[in-house]
């Protein structure tokens, strides 16, 4: 069975725009502007670009743009869940409760599945964190990754099932003795294969050399926080990885530096194949580009090369194999990610999911676009921002859109005049 290819948005190249150049001149930020102003070149430094707020009231339903949402033919999408503000990397409990973590606003959620129908409610786990973003669950409990500190809540759907009072969750924070820095400092959380749990640690900067043993890393520990390694480094800023279903490798995505350009250099689709591998950060970038102030002669001869890359400033965050049964079989074993958006260039990228198929040998990865619709490139505005991905036990997919505090399901059922 084929289906009918899903052409890519047609995104116009700004003449304006800024080339990226070896030879740009970047400055220091003055110490008072905000983090992700560092690095802007003295004559950027009236550029209207900046960070776009993510809204910390609730969507009504009626709001939601799941109108806007298209895909390959088979594919539709329903919203499974909302009214979550800030809405963003999840994780599924053993008994169907989907939990949810934020930034900016400080909370994670818990969503219980029901069959019956009814809007499915959620309640409030914690409030008051810094920027909770990454949970995983193993073994009855959730890990909350809130910048430095890691928590733990066991026994939580009990609890909630239950109708209970929330446990007070046990502090690991000293345990895995993270880095308090808030630049990059939140988290993706998954366990590996292996049982342990993988933790990134990001840039403290927006480009600066750091200590390779701590910044730009990608770590992995014992659940109790003993153990720790270092897996992968070079990186500097993942917020989302997932490990083949058959090979057991761990791919991630990383999003490339702000202000070198208007379109690049690129965030990043990454393979670790060996323990320890460098990425590049802070001296190569994306698929060989040698940083202008950083960078050296033969400084990316010893990086490991992308495995495809992912668009400038798109914003690649959370990602996962497909492994169910339910989407057609040219999608098995390829990988879903999804782009947040862009803000450091003039037309904008991403706010979409990609999916990614992996070449014959394993190394690479092909990129195209899956679900698309939020952004408009003749208004160069959006209506969502989708910032995770996570399969569902029947094959169905959710995806966590941030700026609308929703949860949807994307499902597929065959068309009526494709044969079986």
């Amino acid at each position: 069975m084929t289906l009918p290819r899903l052409m890519p948005l047609s995104v116009a190249i700004s003449a304006a725009g800024l080339l990226f150049s070896a030879t740009i001149t970047t400055a220091l930020a003055d110490e008072h502007e905000p983090a992700w102003a560092q690095g802007r070149s003295s004559d950027m430094a009236d550029s209207p670009l900046a960070p776009h707020a993510t809204p910390l009231t609730v969507t009504a339903e009626e709001d939601i743009p799941l109108d806007h949402l298209r895909m390959p033919d088979g594919f539709s999408a329903e919203i499974w869940a909302h009214g979550m503000p800030g809405a963003r990397m999840m994780a599924r409990g053993d008994d169907g409760t989907l939990f949810i973590g934020t930034r900016g606003i400080g909370r994670v959620y818990a969503v219980l599945d029901n069959d019956d129908g009814e809007e499915r409610e959620h309640v409030i786990i914690a409030e008051g964190l810094t920027q909770p973003n990454g949970v995983a669950f193993k073994d009855g409990s959730l890990y909350v990754a809130a910048i430095n500190r890691i928590l733990r809540y066991d026994d939580i759907e009990s609890h909630l099932a239950n109708g209970g009072d929330i446990p007070e969750p046990e502090e690991l924070t000293d345990a895995f003795g993270l880095p308090d820095d808030e630049h990059h400092g939140w988290k993706f959380l998954a366990f590996g294969p292996d049982g342990r749990l993988y933790v990134p640690v990001g840039a403290p900067c927006n480009g600066c050399e750091v200590d390779e043993d701590t910044h730009a890393t990608i770590h992995s520990f014992e659940p109790d926080g003993s153990d720790m390694r270092v897996e992968a480094r070079g990186v500097r800023n993942s917020v989302g990885f997932d490990f083949h279903p058959e090979t057991g490798e761990l791919w991630f995505t990383d999003n490339g530096q702000d202000w070198l350009g208007e379109h690049g250099p690129q965030d990043e689709l990454n393979r670790l194949s060996e323990s320890g591998e460098h990425f590049g950060f802070p001296f190569c970038h994306s698929h060989g580009i040698i940083d202008p102030d950083l960078g050296s002669e033969g400084a990316c001869d010893s990086v490991t090369m992308p495995a495809a890359l992912m668009g400038g400033h798109a914003a690649a965050l959370g990602m996962r194999f497909y492994t169910g049964e339910m989407f057609p079989e040219e999608y098995q074993n390829a990988m879903f990610i999804a782009r947040r958006g862009s803000w450091n260039r003039t037309l904008s990228v991403g706010y979409d999911m990609q999916v990614a198929h992996i070449s014959e040998d394993g190394e690479r990865a092909a990129i195209s676009p899956f679900m698309v619709g939020l952004l408009d490139p003749r208004e160069n505005d959006f209506a969502g921002r989708p910032v995770d991905v996570l399969q569902m036990p029947d094959g169905a997919l959710l995806v966590a859109d941030e700026y609308n505090g929703a949860i949807y399901r994307i499902s597929y059922e065959t068309p009526d005049y494709v044969e079986e």
